[in-house]
């Protein structure tokens, strides 16, 4: 099992997001490190948001727990779902 964030641009956020983006980066860069954070990107469609792909719910948790973008409100309405990966190496 592996656990996703999906992540939607709040409304008029661009200027917070490049404000905040630095701080987002480093943690994603830590999260992925440690060998908590699997993939992680943009949908082609900037409005739509992003998502996260995490090792466990704890994981995925703790990132929000301190992620820039939700402290200052770059995104909203985060969603945390389980995802049952089939095909697996």
């Amino acid at each position: 099992m592996k656990y996703v964030i999906f992540y939607e641009m709040a409304d008029g956020a661009h200027a917070l997001a490049q404000e905040h983006f630095p701080a987002h980066r480093a943690r994603l860069t830590t999260f992925h490190q440690r060998g908590l954070l699997l993939m992680v990107g943009t949908f082609s469609d900037p409005p739509m948001g992003a998502m996260g792909v995490f090792t466990t719910r704890e994981a995925a948790e703790e990132f929000m727990s301190d992620d820039p973008f939700l402290r200052h409100g770059v995104v909203d309405a985060p969603q945390l779902r389980e995802w049952n990966e089939i095909l697996q190496p």
